[in-house]
């Protein structure tokens, strides 16, 4: 049973993507974790394929409609990139299989990484559920700071970071390019989803072939849940058309919040003890 729900959740993160630009991964890791029993090194790597398949070709529809910020997505995806790179080629294997241990309890791998991602995901959260008090100063504030000097190499630099969630975490990090694309390039939401698109298909496929020669690729499953989630983007492309940006940016908001309190809930107390 667990199974066929863990395919048809592929579909929603289709669906996701396609609808908000992001999430996807989000709900990735989680189903490949948690409902398939993969590992975490097998978890990421299938992530980073079906989210970076499924975005690439939700992206190409969102290009044909122009909405697409060439641009920003140059500015944000080369530093993304070499830094996705980087940190799957050198960074994550580093990393140990055990952090630390406090009595009986080891800290893995996958607690600590996952438990953080939860977090950074209910940071993230905040930021787009949050009304805004006072919208005309804030709007001058972040027009003085685009027109800053400091605008560019700050973008440059959560690209970077970005990149790095992608190569620890194995996630697209559309829950972070949104609000950034958003927030600080001041991108309308609905072409933030199509930029998103492309900066999360550049960094998971790279991300995917910096690491998938460590392990052996179950090549039949991840064409199967590619196909769910591509037909679920599909359905989330069209569906956005008719969905205004103003709503779209509480709802992932909302989206991404429970999905991060699944997982540090998880992690915390429904894991089982190994």
């Amino acid at each position: 049973m667990q199974e066929y729900i863990g395919y048809a959740c592929f579909v929603i993160i289709g669906l996701t993507l396609g609808l908000i630009g992001g999430g996807g991964s989000a709900l990735a890791m989680p189903v490949l974790l948690y409902l398939l029993h993969y590992g975490l090194n097998d978890a990421k790597s299938y992530s980073l394929f079906i989210v970076g398949i499924t975005a690439l070709i939700g992206g190409i529809s969102f290009l044909k409609r122009g909405d697409i910020s060439i641009e920003a997505m140059y500015l944000f995806a080369i530093p993304s990139v070499i830094a996705v790179f980087c940190t799957r080629k050198f960074v994550e294997p580093a990393l140990p299989e055990t952090f630390f241990t406090i009595g009986d309890f080891a800290a893995s791998k996958q607690f600590v990484l996952m438990t953080l991602f939860g977090i950074i995901i209910l940071i993230s959260s905040l930021g787009m559920i949050r009304k805004k008090k006072n919208p005309r100063r804030k709007d001058l504030m972040w027009g003085e700071f685009y027109r800053s000097p400091i605008h560019i190499p700050f973008i440059i630099v959560l690209g970077i970071a970005v990149g790095f969630l992608t190569g620890i975490f194995g996630v697209g990090g559309g829950f972070i390019i949104i609000p950034v694309l958003v927030i600080f390039l001041r991108v309308p939401m609905k072409k933030a989803i199509g930029t998103s698109l492309g900066i999360i298909a550049i960094n998971s496929l790279i991300g995917f072939t910096s690491g998938f020669c460590r392990q052996t690729i179950d090549w039949k499953f991840l064409l199967i849940v590619s196909l769910l989630s591509v037909a679920g983007i599909f359905i989330g492309s069209y569906l956005s058309k008719f969905i205004s940006g103003k709503k779209l940016k509480p709802a992932f908001g909302w989206f991404i919040l429970l999905v991060g309190i699944f997982i540090i809930n998880y992690e915390l107390f429904l894991k089982p003890k190994q």
